[in-house]
């Protein structure tokens, strides 16, 4: 009896110790509590950035994301990033799930299964570009490329993994599903009828509009018409562009990528296309300088011919045998033009030889009669007729008439032919090339 109640009173002095220490715990707890502000972390440990729910929200508009974005620095980006990844990995986890329910439940069950999925999977696409939005601007803010690079892992595993584990039967019900959507495949169908007749539309307008501009350009004496056509043309490119563009902004496009995407990519093109530029320097130098013009005979480069045309990178001209050449533009400005129809007036410049047994003042008189004789030959400049070489074989006259531009090489070929004629006429010889050899014995 004597032990039952010694082990009675032990139990009741270890209750009380227990109960003193459990209120010291308790006292220590409130002594650290009060020690310590409420809502701080403990030294050591980074504070987490407190992310807005309006960024985090999947119905947030691009443009106002976008604009959100920019003062945001890395620190704030991160926390952002690993939010919308979570978003990510939520819309995701509801559509494998949704799969798994479609492989497990009956066949009848499934179309309409598959038509959820597909309509799931299709509201989880703004929530990716979203998504790509915060990742790019943190690695553009000099985030953790290791995070980066684990973010966009993560996004391209779940499309490859959904992709390869599609059912072709999932595929053409989803795609099938999409099709006949009002706000689907009917509404493309009907923004690219809509983009079609616009662009008709726009035809009609763009040839109105450089219509007018060639009518008003016609008015100034001072352009070429190859700077009349470059001009035209560009009316009607810039008329079809910026048309086209307002029509896409109307139908909700967002074009202010597109700009971006040029402004990015002229960079590159510059570099890549430096021959190209340089000929639509030299093209534009050509249009502005005007050294020929559409019709006139040049020869440029080595080649002679009628100018067809100047584009921004090359002149084509047609030679007297009537083969089309191509000259790229620098080729053209970079050498030296001769512009054979600029001038209204030209000079015929032949030759004629006689012999040194006939008589110079008898020649003279005869080239004198037939070229006065000639309708083509103007009188003022006057004609030259001069002795000009006593030559191995013969004595060499010049004959230099004048004549339009227009009638140059028919008074070119008549003159050659009539004064033949009228040497034989005359007993005027012109000699063969010939060398007197004497010799000794």
């Amino acid at each position: 009896m004597a032990k039952t109640m010694l082990s009675i009173k032990q139990i009741h002095l270890l209750s009380r110790y227990l109960l003193f220490s459990i209120v010291g715990l308790v006292a220590l707890a409130q002594l650290a509590s009060a020690q310590e502000p409420s809502g701080e972390k403990p030294s050591g440990e980074e504070p987490e950035q407190a992310v807005s729910q309006d960024l985090t929200n999947p119905a947030i508009p691009i443009d106002v994301l976008s604009h959100r974005l920019v003062p945001m620095t890395k620190d704030e980006l991160k926390p952002l990033a690993l939010a919308w990844l979570d978003i990510v990995q939520a819309e995701t986890r509801a559509i494998s799930n949704k799969k798994v329910s479609a492989i497990q439940s009956p066949e009848g069950q499934r179309k309409e299964t598959y038509r959820e999925i597909a309509a799931m999977t299709e509201a989880r696409i703004p929530v990716f570009e979203r998504y790509t939005m915060v990742v790019d601007a943190y690695e553009r803010k000099a985030g953790d490329p290791e995070l980066v690079a684990d973010l966009r892992t993560y996004r391209d595993a779940i499309l490859l993994d959904e992709t390869s584990l599609a059912s072709p039967k999932a595929i053409f019900l989803a795609t099938l599903e999409w099709v006949t959507r009002k706000d689907g495949g009917l509404a493309v169908l009907k923004n690219i009828g809509i983009v079609i007749l616009a662009a008709l539309g726009l035809l009609a307008v763009a040839r109105t509009f450089s219509a007018a501009a060639r009518k008003w350009i016609g008015r100034v004496p001072t352009i070429s018409k190859l700077l009349e056509t470059f001009l035209v043309g560009v009316v009607f490119w810039l008329v079809l562009t910026l048309g086209l563009l307002l029509v896409l902004a109307g139908l909700g496009v967002n074009v202010a990528p597109i700009f971006a995407m040029i402004g990015g990519a002229s960079f590159i093109l510059a570099f890549a296309f430096q021959d190209t530029l340089g000929n639509l320097a030299s093209g534009l130098m050509i249009m502005i300088n005007q050294p020929f013009d559409e019709d006139d005979y040049v020869e440029v480069g080595g080649v002679g011919g009628t100018v067809k045309s100047v584009s921004i990178v090359a002149t084509k001209v047609a030679t007297p045998d009537n083969q089309i050449i191509v000259i790229p533009n620098k080729n053209v400005w970079g050498n030296v033009i001769t512009n054979v129809t600029a001038s209204k007036v030209r000079r015929v410049d032949l030759v004629f030889g006689i012999s040194y047994e006939d008589s110079i003042p008898a020649a003279l008189e005869v080239m004198e009669r037939i070229v006065k004789s000639h309708p083509a030959i103007l009188n003022k400049p006057e004609p030259t007729l001069r002795v000009h070489q006593l030559a191995d074989s013969s004595v060499n006259f010049i004959c230099r008439p004048w004549v339009k531009t227009a009638d140059y090489w028919d008074v070119y070929w008549d003159l050659t032919h009539q004064m033949k004629e009228a040497f034989d006429e005359a007993g005027i010889s012109i000699p063969y090339p010939q060398r007197d050899v004497h010799m000794k014995s």
